[in-house]
């Protein structure tokens, strides 16, 4: 469940341990997006997986990376409190809070915060991934930008 410290090789970054149980996998997240590698965050997710980087606006692949990117590269980790998981077999809603907290890049101090509503997909070798991850929840406009 979390970020391994062993490394492949000089040139990988750390790698993520995912999770067997889907109620888990928001704290899998926060470990991956906390290491500050975009490999790491990038494990948690299904190939084919969109991302919500503001309401109504989504995102796939390189696009879901680079999203990922802006939120990471703020340098300030990332807290999450899982409030629901709902199970229908290989499928989760994820309910979950979250709070990026601290002093940027900038000086300037960042808050940030949501209700994520989240969808994994349990994969053929058991572990949970995201295929929709939408930090927003049900907000409808306003998100700030990283």
């Amino acid at each position: 469940m979390s970020i391994e410290s062993s490394h492949i090789g000089p040139e990988h970054g750390p790698t993520v341990s995912l999770t067997a149980s889907p109620g888990q996998h928001p704290a899998v997240f926060a470990a991956a997006f906390n290491s500050g590698s975009p490999e790491a965050l990038a494990q948690v997710y299904t190939e084919d997986a969109v991302f919500v980087p503001r309401p109504g606006e989504t995102v796939t692949g390189a696009g879901l990376r680079a999203a990922n990117a802006e939120f990471q590269g703020l340098g300030l980790p990332i807290a999450v409190t899982p409030r629901h998981t709902y199970v229908a077999d290989d499928i989760a809603l994820l309910i979950v809070d979250w709070v990026i907290d601290g002093t940027g890049p900038d000086g300037q101090h960042v808050h940030i915060e949501g209700t994520a509503t989240d969808v994994a997909r349990r994969g053929p070798d058991g572990r949970w991934r995201y295929v929709i991850d939408n930090p927003w929840g049900t907000s409808t406009g306003g998100a700030p930008r990283p």
